[in-house]
């Protein structure tokens, strides 16, 4: 089964067709600025294993465009709607940049990016979930804990898209968040700045 697969791959890096293909995605995804297209090629760069200045350069531009769109989001006191397939894809890329910066021991810009997604994100599934990350970082609970301890990955629907987020805890979340009471008063004190004064 695996050689049909490398196989497959092969053929693929030669495939004029696919190779046009990304070509054309890559520009759309600059001429429309579209992170969601950009997911769409690094998969397929990831999946023909391209070199890794080309992965890096998708990489790049889908935390730059997303970073770009988030401070215009917050300037206009607009937030995401997931049931866009770009604003999903916006706030995806902002949250694994976050997981990244905790996963690095950077827990303040961990903090405050897992607080402007709760304070961004139209889905409130999400929003608690954003909390509860941005608790867990003030609680002082290093990365590895926050996923052998806090996270419930183990029952996360891999075909559910919102999977790339964590949602599911060991506890449910009005009791961590009862637990973290006194971090999400905290948190919300810091989120009070981005509130649109009347």
């Amino acid at each position: 089964m695996q050689d049909t697969q490398d196989i497959d791959i092969e053929a693929l890096k030669k495939d004029p067709e696919f190779l046009d293909n990304m070509k054309e995605l890559e520009a759309e995804m600059h001429s429309e600025q579209s992170i969601a297209k950009g997911y769409n090629l690094l998969d397929a760069k990831l999946a023909i294993g391209d070199d890794e200045d080309a992965i890096n350069d998708v990489f790049t531009f889908i935390v730059n465009t997303a970073f770009d769109k988030l401070s215009e989001r917050l300037t206009q006191y607009r937030g995401f709607d997931l049931t866009s397939v770009e604003d999903f894809a916006t706030a995806r890329a902002i949250y694994e940049h976050a997981i990244q910066r905790y996963s690095e021991n950077d827990k303040k810009g961990a903090k405050e990016m897992f607080l402007v997604l709760h304070h961004t994100l139209s889905d409130d599934e999400l929003k608690e979930a954003m909390m509860i990350h941005a608790c867990a970082v003030m609680a002082g609970h290093t990365f590895e804990e926050f996923i052998e301890n806090l996270s419930d990955t183990e029952n996360m629907d891999p075909n559910d898209p919102r999977s790339v987020f964590v949602t599911t805890f060991t506890q449910p979340n009005d009791i961590l968040l009862n637990m973290f009471v006194k971090y999400v008063k905290q948190g919300e004190e810091e989120l009070k700045v981005l509130e649109k004064k009347d």
